[in-house]
């Protein structure tokens, strides 16, 4: 497979750089739409891998889905709802949002769904989620990717161990309002990580009419009912900044990036306290969010159970920094796209670098890093996270880069945009 030459600077990077919409946002506003007692519109819809799979789900769940003001990264769509049909494939690929969201949308439809996904999509965790669908009344054949899912299902109360992963609460959140009983989702077991993923949920659900409880602790419920139609602009997804954010610490430049929410429930805003922490200069100005570095990195000691998707870009910062870091809290990465905690130690120690896993992080020593191979086990994350050491580390080789497409296509246009080079 062919590597990517990671561009290197010396100068400080001053840029502005527009970042598409969330693909958190994109899924759950497209899902919410297919399920609404009405057409819907979704603005600036984030036009990626995973949404593109989220797209062909609904079509082929009965959904109307047609689409305007369409670029290589973004897209309106107009949806419209339908009897949600049967005897139809889904396609998860590798997305956690699709292979976790549709599955309990399936469990409405007049006949068998088949789904399936990419080799590695049948490791990741689903067993939870299908049990608990199984409980509410959906018949399934497996705990894991192939399965076929049939209803009705008549919702009801269930409790799964959502330690795994966020979107195995969601997923049933999402479709609830359509279950005859609504749903009480209860959570036993180990701290369920990425807390803000959930409350996106909630926060969406509720701003389309649904009545959602989630006043007691790991305690969600939701009473049936319609889902309004709506007219809904996704958010930038500020997940997507970390890697150009840090390319403002790297060169001790300055980046902006406009459209930042004042309010959002995006694990993404959380960048804004850890960069400074790591010695970056943080202000909201009226063309956006603006971090600026002195060239200088600090390494930190930091729980990102709520923030698990930002760690590879930590982890690349921490590699690069002039002080030991510890990240903390992330365990449930060994079940992401690939075990991300391994492939951290792997590709940074192959380097040159110093990064040792812990049962449930990374502690990462300063060491100077050479040039190499950095793979990404078809990991978007892990991708950006090479080209950000790449930045500082000349000769660096990032190995499918085109994995970034998952939920930035014009990831590599848009870095070498940044750094004022031709693409």
């Amino acid at each position: 497979m062919s590597s990517w030459p990671a561009p290197t600077t010396t100068e400080p990077v001053t840029a502005t750089v527009t970042l598409p919409g969330s693909k958190s946002m994109t899924n759950r506003a497209l899902l919410l739409a297919a399920l609404a007692d009405g057409p819907s519109v979704v603005r600036r819809a984030l036009r990626s891998r995973d949404a593109d799979l989220m797209a062909q789900a609904l079509r082929a769940l009965g959904a109307g889905m047609v689409s305007s003001r369409e670029s290589a990264s973004s897209v309106d769509w107009q949806v419209a709802p339908g009897p949600v049909r049967g005897g139809t494939r889904i396609d998860v690929g590798l997305a956690g949002t699709v292979m976790r969201f549709v599955p309990p949308m399936a469990a409405l439809a007049d006949g068998e769904v088949f789904f399936d996904g990419d080799a590695h999509a049948r490791t990741r965790p689903m067993g939870p989620l299908l049990g608990a669908l199984r409980l509410l009344g959906a018949r399934i054949d497996s705990d894991s990717l192939p399965f076929t899912i049939r209803g009705p299902i008549q919702g009801g109360e269930v409790t799964l161990d959502a330690s795994a992963s966020s979107q195995l609460v969601s997923g049933l959140l999402l479709a609830a309002p359509r279950f005859d009983k609504g749903v009480t989702v209860r959570h036993a077991g180990p701290p369920v990580p990425s807390m803000p993923h959930i409350e996106m949920t909630v926060q969406m659900l509720r701003l389309l009419g649904a009545r959602v409880d989630d006043s007691e602790r790991d305690v969600w419920r939701v009473e049936p009912g319609p889902i309004a139609a709506a007219d809904v602009t996704v958010e930038p997804d500020l997940s997507n900044a970390a890697p150009f954010l840090s390319a403002a610490l790297i060169t001790g430049g300055t980046v902006t990036i406009p459209g930042w929410p004042e309010h959002t429930t995006q694990p993404g805003d959380h960048l804004r306290h850890l960069l400074a922490e790591m010695g970056a200069a943080v202000a909201r100005t009226p063309e956006g969010l603006r971090v600026t570095g002195t060239g200088r990195i600090t390494g930190l000691d930091a729980d990102l159970h709520e923030v698990g998707e930002l760690t590879p870009t930590i982890a690349a910062l921490a590699a690069l920094a002039d002080s030991p870091s510890t990240l903390r809290g992330v365990a449930h990465l060994r079940g992401h796209e690939t075990d991300r905690l391994a492939a951290l130690a792997t590709e940074i120690n192959r380097l040159g670098g110093d990064a040792r896993e812990t049962d449930d992080g990374l502690v990462i020593r300063p060491r100077p890093l050479t040039g190499g191979v950095f793979h990404t086990y078809d990991d978007h994350r892990m991708a950006t996270a090479g080209a950000v050491i790449g930045l500082a580390v000349p000769d660096v080789q990032v190995e499918n880069i085109a994995t970034t497409a998952k939920t930035l296509p014009e990831f590599t246009g848009m870095w070498m945009e940044m750094l004022g080079m031709d693409r």
